[in-house]
């Protein structure tokens, strides 16, 4: 046809990188919901005990204090909260698997991450009432704070991994996302430099099946979230997200190919939000009961907690330890927050630059002065 381009098929054109594998639709899994081990053998599950049951103890601690949390919020004490009810092996499992100096840039779901890495629950209570800065104490221990907007994070994550490559250091940076973040901007940018500049950056989509009120379906078109790495050179990884050995031994392998100078990957961690979205929402609205029952049977804890009787690594003796550290931990939380006192309004404006901005400093002005006033 006159005025057409002809066009070389792209296989022609397009070397294919075997350094970037074909997307797997099946999410790999290393123990089945009744709590089995699989057939899989392409990654480990045979860790220390001691790795084995801390994932436990990490999980079981998490559901808890989450529970705790959601009570001070509904008691008046926290502003707001976003429960990680049913995603404890995503998250954990991830994180788990790193160094201590690797970053986590974290979105608002990752409570046990954040127990993990040492931060306590008196530290993350005062961030949810509102009344500490989160990026004190946070950055300490490698953890970015925590994200409210949807998928900044992941440029974060990728400039500071580009950062370690220019510092020489061999570390990883692992972003955690939603669902609902890979429909962002920012989300495309950040794979897109993280891909193009080869940096050591996991990128790790908890789907949880729902943006809020949106379902996954409605977001994508392709077969998966994991597919999408196919489009930027890198590869893409679906993990059973309620599979805590699965989540780990994923992480492991693109954390050591990372550090190899492998560069990215992204991986979808396909698991449920048993909760809200977050205590100001009301899930009822838009998903049925029969839905949630289903993600419950296929609960993270009861499947690893089968597991390990299965082995003989869970006994009374560790059934005992979990929860005495679970009380203790949640009656820290909850004395913590209720006997709180409010925090210096000035602290708000003295953690933001190094050397505070004459703006910065006349806004400080301004409010004390209302508060003040008000005071009287």
């Amino acid at each position: 046809m006159a005025g057409s381009v002809q066009r070389t098929p792209k296989s022609d054109t397009v070397p294919v990188d075997p350094d970037v594998p074909v997307v797997e639709l099946e999410p790999i899994q290393l123990l089945a919901p009744d709590g089995t081990p699989t057939d899989e053998t392409r990654y480990r599950r045979d860790l220390p005990t001691e790795t084995l049951a801390w994932l436990y103890e990490l999980m079981v601690v998490t559901r808890d204090l989450d529970g705790e949390f959601v009570n001070l919020q509904r008691q008046g004490e926290l502003a707001l909260f976003a429960s990680c009810r049913g995603q404890e092996a995503a998250h954990i499992g991830a994180a788990a698997c790193l160094r201590k100096t690797d970053w986590l840039f974290p979105q608002y779901r990752e409570l046990g991450a954040f127990l993990l890495r040492g931060l306590t629950p008196a530290q993350i209570g005062a961030l949810w009432r509102g009344r500490w800065h989160g990026g004190t104490g946070f950055t300490d221990r490698c953890v970015a704070p925590i994200a409210i907007p949807i998928a900044t994070q992941a440029l974060h994550a990728v400039g500071a991994a580009m950062a370690a490559q220019r510092l020489g250091e061999d570390s990883v940076t692992l972003v955690y996302l939603g669902d609902g973040a890979t429909s962002e901007g920012d989300c495309h940018e950040a794979l897109n430099f993280a891909a193009v500049f080869n940096t050591p950056t996991i990128f790790f989509v908890q789907n949880n099946q729902w943006a809020i009120s949106v379902p996954v379906e409605r977001q994508a078109a392709g077969p998966s979230l994991a597919h999408r790495a196919i489009g930027y050179g890198m590869p893409g990884v679906r993990v059973d997200g309620n599979d805590v050995l699965a989540c780990y031994a994923v992480t492991a392998e693109a954390a050591r190919r990372a550090r190899a100078g492998g560069g990215p990957t992204l991986i979808e961690a396909v698991t449920y939000r048993m909760g809200p979205h977050t205590t100001s929402d009301d899930p009822t609205r838009y998903r049925s009961d029969a839905e949630v029952a289903e993600w419950a049977a296929r609960d993270p804890i009861e499947r690893y907690r089968t597991y390990l009787r299965s082995v003989g690594i869970l006994d009374d003796r560790l059934a005992a330890r979990v929860a005495a550290r679970s009380q203790r931990l949640r009656t820290e939380l909850r004395e913590s927050v209720l006997e709180s006192d409010d925090f210096d309004i000035a602290d708000v404006f003295d953690t933001v630059y190094h050397d505070p901005t004459p703006d910065l400093l006349a806004q400080r002005e301004q409010l004390l002065a209302e508060t003040a006033k008000e005071a009287k």
